[in-house]
């Protein structure tokens, strides 16, 4: 009789994992919740001017580094790959969340048989 409540008991939590997990997951694609910060955009670092290039190649190369860095943020803008990896991570999570609460809900079930 012990083993048939647990058996339930273990059921419904593995079942309630789940469908918190699905939960989480809608809101979190539907964008009513952000995801989990576990990547962070980095903050820009300052640089000082008063250091003067003296050399006109260095001054090239710097000014080549500029542009490229402009173009690549109007292709892909800052935020997007922290917020992209964010959602990777919580997939995988997910995951492995609905994987863990069928696993308990089958050991439920293989204690009510």
């Amino acid at each position: 009789m012990v083993n048939k409540i647990f058996g339930y008991i273990l059921i419904i939590a593995g079942l309630a994992v789940i469908g918190w997990t699905l939960f989480q997951s809608y809101n979190i694609f539907t964008d009513k919740i952000s995801a989990p910060l576990v990547f962070k955009t980095p903050a820009p670092l300052e640089k000082s001017e008063s250091k003067k290039i003296a050399d006109m190649q260095e001054q090239l190369q710097k000014q080549m580094e500029e542009t490229l860095k402009q173009q690549f943020s109007q292709m892909l803008p800052a935020d997007t790959l922290p917020k992209l990896l964010n959602l990777i991570s919580w997939s995988i999570l997910a995951c492995i969340l609905i994987f863990g609460g069928g696993q308990v809900a089958g050991i439920g079930a293989k204690m009510l048989k």
